[in-house]
């Protein structure tokens, strides 16, 4: 299932599933999304806070509800992530999402939302820059050619001065899932978790200590996840690597590269700048020899 297409003029719904910001920063990038050329409508308590969330559990929902159900939004994009956004999976009415499909943006603590709308209703989502992002510069180009230009097959390739890397000795095909590790890990054993089967994982982080991403990635292999991936993207480890006796090397060859399977590694995309649109759902190939990412069907339409 796919959403139409974003174009300029359209009008961009901006929700708060996680947790918030103050009012005077969240209209500045509110503004930012106007002069880009887009309408934007916000969520009804996207204003709220409740400690460290932007607002209760059943309203951030509702605003999910919402802007899926309300015919004048074209484009949904999270404000920012943060935590929260699992709390209050239990109040998403994911069948009312997919009798109204549209493109939902965000990534961080928006990945259990962007994978599980994928598996529940076969729409693809995109792993991409939020309101509170800086949209500029490559980060902006990638999101507006994804959802103004994906309704063909492209290609996805670090900028000119990032070396897109990849190991192994043949290219793979595969639908592509995952997004933050940390919440991939948190969803193990609920409803919500991803289905690993054949799939290309993508997995990315910010501030974890290399100890802390073998312990998510040694759950992930415990669990038989990694074993079951046709391939793997990675992303960017933005502050990841302070270990004083493994390092985040060390880390990714135990548990990825070890498997022998094709991976994509230092991709921009993630918490750092700039940060590349990535389709979940999406079919793709990763080409090991060619070093690039190419989504093989339409993801807008």
């Amino acid at each position: 299932m796919l959403a139409k297409k974003l174009k300029f003029g359209d009008t961009i719904g901006v929700i708060c599933p996680a947790s918030g910001d103050e009012k005077e920063k969240i209209t500045s990038k509110i503004e930012l999304l106007k002069s880009l050329g887009f309408n934007v409508k916000i969520g009804e308590h996207v204003y709220d806070k409740y400690g460290y969330l932007a607002g209760k559990d059943i309203d951030r929902a509702f605003d999910i509800n919402s802007a899926f159900q309300d015919p004048s939004i074209d484009a949904i994009m999270c404000y920012r992530g943060g935590y929260g956004t699992m709390r209050m999976l239990p109040y998403v009415n994911f069948n009312l999402l997919k009798s109204n499909p549209k493109i939902f943006i965000g990534y961080s603590d928006i990945t259990t939302l962007l994978n599980h709308v994928y598996r529940k209703n076969n729409l693809i989502t995109f792993h991409g820059p939020m309101a509170n992002s800086e949209l500029k510069d490559d980060t902006l180009k990638s999101l507006l050619d994804t959802l103004m230009n994906g309704d063909k097959p492209f290609s996805i390739k670090n900028p000119d001065n990032t070396q897109l890397k990849s190991y192994g000795s043949k290219s793979v095909s595969g639908i592509i899932v995952g997004g933050n590790l940390s919440l991939i890990c948190a969803t193990i054993g609920t409803p919500y978790e991803i289905n690993f089967k054949d799939k290309i994982l993508f997995i990315e982080e910010i501030s974890e200590e290399p100890y802390s991403i073998d312990r998510m990635l040694c759950q992930l292999t415990l669990s038989n996840k990694l074993q079951q991936c046709a391939g793997f993207i990675l992303g960017q480890f933005k502050d990841c690597s302070n270990g004083k006796e493994l390092s985040l090397e060390c880390v990714l060859e135990h548990y990825i590269f070890s498997l022998n399977k094709p991976v994509i590694y230092n991709f921009m995309c993630g918490h750092n700048t700039p940060n590349l649109t990535l389709p979940i759902g999406a079919k793709a190939t990763l080409d090991i020899s060619g070093h690039v990412i190419e989504i093989l069907e339409p993801i807008v339409k």
